[in-house]
C-alpha cells in the first residue's frame, strides 16, 4: 500500500522534532522567567508574536542566526537552549557516555522545579525589585530560611 507509506511519511514530516520542541520550551522558560511577553520578544527579534509562539511549540525550527539572536535578547548562552535535554535526544549524559570522558555524572532535577508556576512567579517578582541592595537582602533572607544541606 504505497499511499499509506506516503501518508505516514507526510505525517512524520509535519510533526515537530523532539529537539525543536525542547529548544522551544527552553525559549519559553527563559522568556517567562524574564517576565517578557511573546509580543515583546517578537518586537526585539523583528517577528510577530505568532512566529514566537510557533518557535516555542517547536512547530517552526530555529535556525542558527535566530538562535544567536534569541540568546542575545534573552541574555543566555546558546547552550542554555539545549540544557536538560533528555538522554534519548542526545542530552549531555548520552554525549558523555559516547565520549567516555572523565566528567562526573550530574544529577538532574527530579521534581522539575524550574517549570513550576510558583518558581516562575517568584523569579519574576524578584527581578521586579529594582533596587539592587533590596534585591540582595531578599536573596539573603530566602537563603537564610532554607535548610542547610
Amino acid at each position: 500500500m504505497p499511499s499509506d507509506e506516503v501518508a505516514e511519511r507526510t505525517e512524520r514530516e509535519h510533526r515537530p522534532s523532539p529537539i525543536d520542541v525542547h529548544v522551544g520550551s527552553r525559549v519559553r522558560l527563559r522568556r517567562t522567567l524574564m517576565g517578557m511577553s511573546q509580543e515583546k520578544l517578537g518586537e526585539a527579534l523583528g517577528l510577530t508574536f505568532q512566529q514566537v509562539q510557533k518557535y516555542e511549540r517547536g512547530v517552526n525550527r530555529i535556525g542558527a542566526s535566530r538562535l544567536f539572536d534569541l540568546a542575545r535578547v534573552l541574555d543566555v548562552p546558546i547552550g542554555f537552549f539545549f540544557d536538560d535535554m533528555p538522554d534519548a535526544m542526545g542530552g549531555t549524559n548520552a554525549l558523555r557516555a559516547r565520549m567516555g570522558g572523565f566528567a562526573e555524572q550530574q544529577e538532574g532535577f527530579e521534581d522539575d522545579t524550574l517549570h513550576k508556576r510558583e518558581t516562575l512567579e517568584l523569579v519574576r517578582a524578584y527581578y521586579r525589585i529594582t533596587e539592587p541592595a533590596v534585591r540582595k537582602r531578599v536573596f539573603d533572607l530566602i537563603k537564610s530560611l532554607a535548610p542547610t544541606d
